[in-house]
């Protein structure tokens, strides 16, 4: 999983030969969306990405997945939908997945597109593109020094549904998943977030723009 924006370099696209799958970011086909919606450092440019995703495309014989967060008024109108789905076709992916932004965003104006718009992406997208569900369950917490800072790092990377973590902790800690939140929000490490009436947490130091 990537942004994709280092694929331009040579050395990059080398170390990743080796992978089964890689699936790089893809949410915009014009400068003035993919800088409203990714954010990037002033150094990037879309022509940049496209190119390192072209010139992987031509070196790897994998699978490329690339994936697409749809945004209610940002890159679900028709127009934006074409210009995405020419610039997917010169890339050459074996698979399209569209994804919606369930979790909580930085602003609070990010909203999923309505069910026509959905409906309206996958006809121009085309037979590649497909929506893909939201992931639940439990997550492996092993890979660092304790299970609290295993935590830590995930929550660093993205929130999770209150529901998922709870599942997870009690996985790893028996009996102690809500102490373990209990104590980490004591300390001013982790944060509750509200997104469309669901409980995320998140780690303190993130920023979320009430609405």
């Amino acid at each position: 999983i990537t942004n994709g924006s280092l694929l331009r370099l040579p050395e990059v696209r080398r170390d990743l030969l080796a992978a089964d799958a890689l699936m790089p970011s893809l949410d915009a086909a014009s400068e003035r969306l993919y800088r409203k919606i990714n954010r990037p450092h002033h150094s990037l440019t879309l022509e940049n990405l496209l190119g390192g995703l072209r010139d992987f495309r031509a070196e790897y014989s994998g699978q490329l997945w690339l994936e697409v967060m749809l945004i209610k008024g940002l890159n679900d109108g028709v127009n934006d939908l074409q210009a995405l789905s020419a610039a997917l076709e010169s890339i050459g992916a074996d698979e399209i997945h569209l994804l919606l932004p369930t979790r909580p965003p930085a602003e609070p104006w990010v909203e999923p597109p309505d069910e026509a718009a959905l409906q309206r992406a996958q006809f121009i997208l085309g037979k590649r593109a497909r929506l893909i569900a939201e992931s639940g369950g439990t997550f492996d917490l092993s890979a660092e020094g304790s299970v609290t800072e295993a935590l830590l790092s995930i929550l660093t990377r993205h929130p999770m549904r209150e529901s998922d973590l709870l599942t997870t902790l009690e996985k790893w800690l028996p009996g102690q998943a809500a102490q373990t939140l209990e104590t980490l929000s004591a300390a001013g490490r982790v944060q509750v977030v509200t997104r469309r009436g669901q409980r995320f947490w998140s780690v303190a130091q993130a920023k979320y723009l009430a609405a």
